[in-house]
């Protein structure tokens, strides 16, 4: 996401640097390089001349700041701009007074629309706060089934009347049982159509004079760039929108249209989603976004998803098997899952500031990742507790590398690397990592992979 917007950027600030003030000179090349990065990543034309003239008349009228490079002075300035351009600060659903409060959902066929009802009412569920989904497109092939399936994973009841019954008739009486039942919230599918037409902005119009929602939230993809705005101004000056929810952010996107949504239709990105499973949906936060834009990470947003992921006790339990060097495969197991419903492997790192990997990299790592937990799986509960069972025993993993598919040197290796992290981590837990002679070290890059390959090798503590 955004990485290679994040590249150009890079290239700007390298004009700066070395520089000793920002002038008329040396900005030019730089602000070159923000226009062509903004049109690269399909921002709206319209909104690119704003930002580059907004960027230019700020950089030019900055103050020289002590001990503040002109390089860093105008990333400051870009931060801002962008911060301005996506609103300034995350706006929260609006919640009724009296509930229920109704949910309007719109958009495109193909653009998440159905799963984003659904994701939304988990996340709403995370609050406490109950919800019913209405399932009110009628016109997709298996769209009410769809529904039916999400709300039963996330144990969220779904209402429907068939696929027979006009969707206005099914949104009014939805929202009637939600209000009947004290629902809190009720949010209401709609159908979808492969291009903006006017039965589906009539349809649209008629449910919403019914059911007089207080959010009409558009789902939009994402990856559709530049016409992601085109087709938010559409619904906004037909409809009108209280907002927009941006899906497949996590995918081959250039950003375009996360730049783009709220200045063109004036109304907040609410929330972005950030892969296929049902848990990711985000809140927007635009000066998050914008530190994710130019390659400044999210620490924020990887916190909260931690303490979402992580109780407190599991982690104060860990905390005391690694002082006491207990810490075990199972241990590790757990913890790479927890660490695996936070998203991907990659796209955690990229929410450390400064953490710029290659993606075929990550890869590697994720596929390393893979095959530890294969040789895991195959492990005993007793050899998973005490990997110095293992250690010990060439059958065991002999048994342990045919399960698993790898070879037997893959297990000692594993093994070993693990007891040297093992007992590193005990003396982390004490503060004894001050250089002490013969503490143990982190495996090197030849230290050897998990695979069947001869190539350049590396150990499990790099993983």
């Amino acid at each position: 996401m955004f990485d290679e917007l994040a590249e150009k950027f890079e290239s700007a600030w390298k004009k700066l640097r070395g520089q000793d003030k920002i002038s008329a000179s040396n900005i030019q090349n730089a602000i070159r390089d923000v226009r062509r990065a903004l049109l690269e990543a399909d921002v709206n034309l319209q909104v690119v001349k704003e930002v580059v003239n907004a960027i230019t008349d700020k950089a030019m009228g900055a103050d020289v700041i002590a001990k503040v490079r002109p390089d860093q002075q105008f990333i400051k300035i870009v931060y801002d701009e962008l911060v301005e351009l996506m609103g300034s600060a995350n706006v929260p659903l609006v919640e009724a007074e009296t509930a229920p409060t109704v949910i309007l959902m719109a958009g495109l066929q193909g653009t998440g629309k159905t799963t984003a009802v659904a994701k939304l009412a988990l996340h709403l569920r995370k609050q406490n706060r109950s919800t019913l989904m209405v399932a009110g497109d009628v016109y997709r092939p298996a769209a009410i089934e769809q529904l039916r399936t999400l709300g039963k994973q996330i144990s969220v009841p779904v209402f429907d009347m068939g696929n027979q019954v006009d969707p206005v008739e099914i949104a009014r009486q939805g929202v009637a049982q939600a209000r009947s039942e004290g629902i809190n919230t009720v949010i209401v599918d709609t159908a979808g159509r492969l291009q903006i037409d006017m039965d589906m902005m009539a349809e649209l119009a008629r449910i919403k004079q019914a059911i007089e929602p207080h959010e009409v939230l558009l789902v939009v993809d994402a990856m559709t760039g530049q016409e992601a705005a085109n087709l938010t101004r559409t619904f906004h000056e037909q409809i009108g929108i209280t907002g927009a929810i941006l899906t497949k952010l996590d995918g081959d996107t250039r950003g375009g249209a996360a730049l783009s949504v709220r200045y063109i239709s004036g109304q907040p990105i609410k929330f972005v989603g950030v892969g296929e499973k049902v848990e990711a949906l985000q809140p927007f936060y635009p000066d998050r976004m914008a530190s994710r834009i130019l390659g400044m990470g999210d620490v924020l947003t990887l916190v909260e998803k931690a303490q979402e992921e992580i109780e407190l006790a599991d982690a104060m339990e860990l905390q005391q098997k690694i002082m006491t060097a207990k810490f075990d495969f199972d241990d590790f197991v757990k913890n790479m899952r927890m660490v695996k419903n936070m998203g991907s492997f990659g796209s955690l790192l990229k929410m450390i500031p400064g953490m710029k990997i290659p993606e075929d990299k990550l890869q590697e790592a994720e596929k390393q990742l893979k095959r530890v937990e294969a040789m895991i799986n195959s492990m005993t509960k007793a050899e998973r507790q005490d990997p110095d069972l293992i250690a010990r025993s060439p059958s065991r993993k002999q048994r342990i590398a045919r399960g698993s598919g790898y070879q037997s040197q893959d297990v000692t290796k594993l093994v070993a690397d693990f007891q040297k992290m093992r007992s590193m981590m005990q003396q982390m837990g004490k503060g004894q990592m001050g250089g002490f002679p013969g503490m143990p070290q982190m495996p090197t890059n030849n230290a050897g992979i998990y695979g069947k390959k001869k190539k350049k090798k590396k150990g499990f503590g790099e993983l």
